[in-house]
């Protein structure tokens, strides 16, 4: 029997591979960085080359000491809602349009003069959005005509590197759901959607399920990273949906969050969740039967990554010079200062703003700043920015009948102590942190991949994998601060939306 299953997770900041065993084990990762490239306030994009290049450099560096005739199966997760176009002979022809990229805002206008935003919502389980594959390649098209003309196929970025190793040009649901061209109920591509955003059909990928083999790896990508060829590869599925299989969210009403680069909150369901506001989405899920309604923000973690960046170098220098990481100096400082932040609210919209707010001039502020005002205040309000945001796709999932009583939290963010019992408190449900923060993605594709060959039966296998190491529970002390701010928090967002629309006319 195979000993291995191989997973690439492929992020905004990098690609982290991992190496499972089929017992469940982590055996060994590694992280290989890229950049991403930000323009024009809000146009972000990121190399294709850069993702081949980092999947081939981490797949050596984990293989190096086994034997690569044991790996059983590669799997992907992978950030999603982006573009890539390619040729027929998988060329990319110009970067990647990330989830983050949120230029097309005309084209978001132009699908909203061809179909209601309703019955778009109904199809798709999304909102239209400047966020999604689909109207950045329509951007493409307007704007960069030669290029969609010689686009073979549009791809996610999991895509392109299944792409890179076996040859075929395939996509599965759940990043299908990230194009906004998927029938979210047929699990096909969509004649109208397409139709309404004049995309060619031919241009998107086959279709198939996350745990299908997409093909084996190819005698020359085998060589570039270090493999045998003939190995199975599954497609795995887009990062939030791989999250929720590496967090056990897959029965109904399993909970999960994530407070990485961008953070959100899912929930696994055998409907879709469908919100009048329109606040929430759902994507298709990995495991058969199951979707899994969504909301994610634009900048959670990578506010608080932001403020510690820029406004604490001062905690860097001290924890350099103690052995210490500044974010256990900034875990005291949030200590120090009461909940509520002695009355200071941050509005985390860095990079506009995904649900639940769905507005791309939306900008960051601090309210309430005073003399009084210490750096412990700021600190502690970046996080209950963020907490109060996310607790806006709570609401509409307690509006709807949902259950919710724990919740998984991973990602880098599920490192402050802090920051869970904030979340513990603004949601007022337990908050839950597993044995692994940062491979959850990961695990989800390795777990895919064995359901795809054969080595696991089905998704319950997660129970060999995961374990829940801390609880953190409402402190009913704080509830009733939180209780009062949520709404000032809001309240002061729907304020300053023609603010945000006048600033933007000077960062173009």
């Amino acid at each position: 029997m195979k000993k291995y299953l191989l997973a690439h997770d492929l992020g905004t900041s990098g690609n982290k591979a991992t190496l499972y065993s089929t017992e469940g084990e982590l055996v060994k990762s590694c992280v290989h960085s890229y950049d991403m490239l930000v323009s024009n306030n809000n146009w972000v994009e990121q190399r294709p080359e850069d993702f081949w290049n980092a999947v081939c450099i981490s797949t050596k560096e984990l293989v190096q000491d086994i034997d690569v005739n044991d790996i059983a199966a590669i799997s992907f997760s992978g950030q999603m809602m982006g573009c890539i176009c390619v040729d027929k002979e998988g060329r990319a022809l110009r970067n990647a349009l990330i989830w983050a990229d949120m230029r097309a805002t005309k084209e978001e206008e132009m699908i909203r003069e061809r179909i209601s935003e309703e019955d778009f919502y109904h199809l798709t389980g999304h909102k239209i959005s400047p966020s999604y594959g689909g109207q950045k390649l329509m951007w493409v098209k307007n704007n960069e005509p030669e290029i969609y003309e010689n686009t073979y196929k549009m791809l996610n970025c999991k895509d392109y590197i299944i792409l890179k190793l076996t040859g075929e040009f395939v996509t599965e649901y759940t990043d299908a759901s990230s194009t906004n061209l998927l029938d979210l109920n047929k699990l096909e591509w969509s004649d109208r959607l397409l139709e309404v955003m004049g995309i060619d059909r031919e241009k998107m990928p086959a279709l198939l399920k996350s745990t299908d083999i997409a093909g084996t790896v190819t005698d020359e990508a085998a060589k570039a990273c270090g493999l045998v060829s003939g190995i199975p590869v599954v497609c795995g599925g887009g990062d939030g949906v791989c999250a929720a299989v590496g967090t056990g969210c897959t029965k109904e009403g399993i909970a999960h969050s994530c407070m990485g680069t961008s953070s959100w909150i899912s929930i696994t369901t055998e409907k879709p969740i469908y919100d009048e506001e329109m606040r929430t989405f759902t994507w298709a899920h990995i495991v058969p039967g199951y979707v899994l309604p969504t909301g994610t923000m634009q900048c959670g973690g990578g506010s608080y990554s932001w403020f510690t960046k820029e406004l604490c170098k001062y905690e860097s220098l001290l924890g350099e010079q103690q052995g210490v990481s500044k974010y256990d100096l900034l875990e005291q400082e949030i200590g120090d200062s009461k909940p509520g932040a002695n009355g200071l609210l941050f509005l985390p919209y860095l990079i506009g703003e995904r649900s639940p707010r769905w507005n791309p001039k939306a900008k960051g502020a601090f309210i309430g700043l005073k003399m009084e005002t210490e750096k412990k205040d700021m600190v502690r309000a970046v996080q209950e920015g963020v907490a109060f945001n996310l607790g806006v796709v709570m609401d509409v999932f307690k509006g709807k009948g949902v259950a919710i009583d724990d919740m998984i939290v991973i990602g880098g963010g599920a490192q402050s102590d802090a920051w869970l019992q904030i979340l513990a408190d603004v949601y007022n449900i337990n908050i839950q942190k597993p044995n692994y923060l940062e491979e959850a993605t990961s695990m989800g594709a390795a777990i895919t991949a064995g359901v795809g060959v054969g080595v696991f039966e089905n998704f319950d296998v997660i129970d060999k994998f995961l374990k829940i190491e801390e609880t953190k529970t409402p402190n009913t002390d704080n509830q009733p601060v939180y209780s009062a701010m949520k709404p000032i928090f809001d309240e002061a967002y729907f304020a300053l939306t023609g603010v945000f629309d006048k600033l933007s006319e000077f960062t173009k």
